[in-house]
């Protein structure tokens, strides 16, 4: 489903947004449907320009407002830099999605999936990638978030932390951290207006990450769900664009799983 077939309000009317790893997968559609809500989106690359430019030309054909950045997560003085060029183009920054993911391959046979063979530097490039980028990424922004009194950070996780159905060690400590981080947050943030939530998805259907998942293992997903159906691409979106909007003022601290309820943390 794409936003042309996705009737969104506009709840992000005025809105200015960064969402970081936003030439692909998810990170493309929460962009697009952020701005389908209503917000001037930086969409936040570090090696897709094509991509990249490519989900800033869909916003702009459906009359949205989006520019592309190069900027790697890592580096507080990109992501500095990268937020430097958002208030000068749109004036605010009044939200993050934290979705920037080192290069990663979901493969169940990996090394990194046994303890017995898992090692160091694979941890240490998701905590670098995933937890260093998300707090720098946080640093850049606070000084203009603290100035308006009013902010929304939104991390995205995986409900792998609470049902390691895989045992990816590498990816979802790096991913677990954010919960720590999260609540770390919204606690010192919470007096500067700033609300910080994570988000959790599980195999959505359908991603890069999930390309060559068969529609059996879909269909065994829908049924051990609730709802009777695996979590599209879009629907986890569409979460994103509730706890970007007003709608969740009271909504900070929380680690939310949006899987349809396969897992109820």
């Amino acid at each position: 489903m794409t936003t042309n077939e996705i009737m969104i309000p506009k709840l992000l009317t005025n809105k200015v947004a960064i969402v970081t790893g936003a030439s692909r997968g998810l990170g493309a559609q929460i962009a697009k449907q952020l701005a389908a809500s209503g917000a001037s989106v930086c969409v936040n690359y570090l090696n897709s320009k094509d991509a990249a430019e490519n989900v800033v030309a869909e916003i702009i054909a459906e009359g949205g407002q989006a520019f592309a950045y190069q900027g790697d997560v890592t580096s507080l003085e990109q992501m500095q830099a990268m937020s430097a060029e958002v208030v000068n183009r749109f004036g605010k920054i009044d939200i993050l999605v934290n979705n920037a993911l080192p290069n990663y391959q979901f493969n169940p046979n990996a090394e990194f999936t046994s303890i017995e063979t898992v090692k160091w530097s694979h941890f240490s490039q998701q905590i670098e990638g995933i937890v260093q980028g998300a707090v720098n990424t946080v640093q850049a922004v606070l000084p203009q978030m603290k100035s308006q009194q009013l902010g929304k950070i939104i991390n995205i996780s995986t409900n792998l932390v609470y049902n390691p159905v895989v045992t990816y060690y590498d990816y979802t400590t790096a991913k677990s951290a954010l919960i720590g981080l999260t609540r770390n947050l919204a606690s010192e943030l919470g007096q500067f207006g700033i609300r910080v939530n994570l988000l959790a998805g599980g195999l959505l259907k359908t991603t890069d990450a999930s390309s060559l998942t068969t529609e059996e293992v879909f269909d065994y997903i829908a049924t051990t769900t609730p709802l009777r159906q695996a979590t599209s691409v879009s629907d986890f979106a569409n979460s994103v664009v509730l706890m970007a909007s007003d709608l969740s003022l009271a909504i900070t601290g929380q680690s939310i799983a949006v899987d349809g309820g396969l897992t109820m943390p």
